[in-house]
C-alpha cells in the first residue's frame, strides 16, 4: 500500500460534566469530533494537541496524560493514529483562531449522554464516560472506519 500514516493529537477537555467538541457540518450531516489534528515534524504530541485546540476552538488547554489511542486504517487517504490527551481547561487562547472549512463551531457535550451523541469515532463515547466516572476503561480502542456499526451501548 502506498498510504502514509498520519499521527494526530486529540483533546479530551472536560468542564462541568461536559466534553468540548468540534461540530462538523458535512453537507447537512451534523456530527461531533474531539478538537485536535495532525502532528507536525519535530512537534511533540502534547504541543500539537494544545496548538490544534487553540486554532480550532479559541480555547487554551494544557495537555496532561494520554488516555486513549484509536486508529482509522481504512476509508481515508491515510492510516490515521489518534492519541487522545486529557487536557486541563485554561481559558481563552491568544492564538489566532481559524476553523476548518466544514467546522460549524464548538459545543460542550453532556458526558452523561455521550453514548447517544453523534461523537466520532463512536468507540470513544463509552470510553470517555467510563474515564469520567472513574471506572476502568480501555486505552487502546482499536480500529474504527466508515461503515462500522454505531457504538451506543
Amino acid at each position: 500500500m502506498d498510504r502514509n500514516i498520519r499521527t494526530s493529537a486529540k483533546a479530551l477537555v472536560i468542564k462541568d460534566g461536559c466534553m468540548l467538541s468540534v461540530r462538523i457540518n458535512d453537507n447537512g450531516d451534523v456530527f461531533y469530533i474531539m478538537p485536535g489534528g495532525g502532528q507536525r515534524a519535530g512537534e511533540l504530541l502534547p504541543d500539537a494537541c494544545e496548538r490544534e485546540v487553540a486554532e480550532e476552538t479559541g480555547i487554551e488547554v494544557k495537555a496532561k496524560n494520554a488516555v486513549f489511542i484509536i486508529e482509522g486504517s481504512e476509508g481515508e487517504p491515510f492510516h490515521r493514529v489518534d492519541v487522545v490527551f486529557l487536557c486541563e481547561y485554561v481559558g481563552l487562547s491568544n492564538l489566532e483562531h481559524h476553523c476548518d472549512s466544514n467546522q460549524a463551531g464548538c459545543e460542550w457535550l453532556d458526558i452523561g449522554t455521550l453514548n447517544k451523541s453523534k461523537l466520532y469515532p463512536s468507540k470513544l463515547r463509552r470510553a470517555v464516560m467510563e474515564l469520567y466516572e472513574g471506572r476502568e476503561h480501555p486505552v487502546y480502542l482499536g480500529n474504527e472506519c466508515a461503515g462500522d456499526p454505531e457504538i451506543t451501548d
